[in-house]
């Protein structure tokens, strides 16, 4: 499931930073194109802002592909957009995951792990890379009140994998976190970290979308 409804606000775009261009395509294109070379994706549902579904759908007709590929209307909170892709998913798939399409560039190696991971009996599992920067936690003044060891703390990227029934009974709970990963913890399953890959970082600003491009161009 590739989610694609953010506003591009701090990329500076005139537009859902999914539909931007970079290097000739679109960021869209260059997530459905990454998450296909993986062995086991049977469908992508991608999951737009209810302006852009025409345009969406435009993008990717001409895949070759294109009988695999849905395209729905995303809601107000990342949940509600996440809940309609569950609902779009065919009956017969088992392992589902959730991708940011703004991490357009993440390898079909790092979806294998993961599905191979679910598959191997996990509930939930992530991709994290390891904190190099320290991290203070502060206060609502900016006053620094901890400094937690940065040795237990991960990044988390997308695409996160989930069994399917554990990941639909998150989104059924009601309530709001700031990714998929987080509900399921809301449940007391258990979620495991893998090794993530720095090409799965999130297209943010102009110097990821620059970023970006340099290396499509290489």
């Amino acid at each position: 499931m590739l989610v694609a409804a953010g506003q591009g606000t701090r990329l500076g775009a005139t537009q859902p930073k999914a539909f931007v261009r970079v290097a000739g395509s679109t960021v869209i294109e260059h997530a459905v194109s990454r998450a296909f070379q993986a062995a086991d994706i049977t469908q992508i549902i991608i999951v737009a802002p209810a302006s852009h579904l025409r345009e969406a759908g435009a993008l990717v007709s001409s895949h070759a592909r294109a009988d695999d590929i849905s395209v729905v209307a995303g809601g107000v909170e990342r949940t509600h957009s996440v809940s309609a892709g569950l609902a779009a998913l065919r009956a017969n798939i088992e392992v589902v995951l959730v991708h940011d399409a703004a991490r357009c560039l993440a390898p079909a190696s790092l979806f294998d792990r993961l599905v191979a991971a679910v598959r191997d009996g996990r509930d939930a599992v992530v991709p994290g890379l390891p904190v190099t920067d320290t991290i203070k936690q502060v206060d609502g003044d900016g006053r620094v009140v901890a400094t937690p060891d940065r040795s237990s703390l991960r990044a988390i990227q997308t695409p996160q994998a989930f069994r399917r029934a554990v990941l639909t009974r998150a989104h059924g709970s009601g309530a709001e976190a700031t990714d998929d990963a987080a509900l399921v913890e809301l449940l007391g399953v258990t979620v495991e970290v893998l090794e993530g890959d720095e090409l799965a970082f999130k297209i943010t600003t102009a110097a990821d979308l620059a970023h970006a491009g340099r290396i499509l161009g290489a």
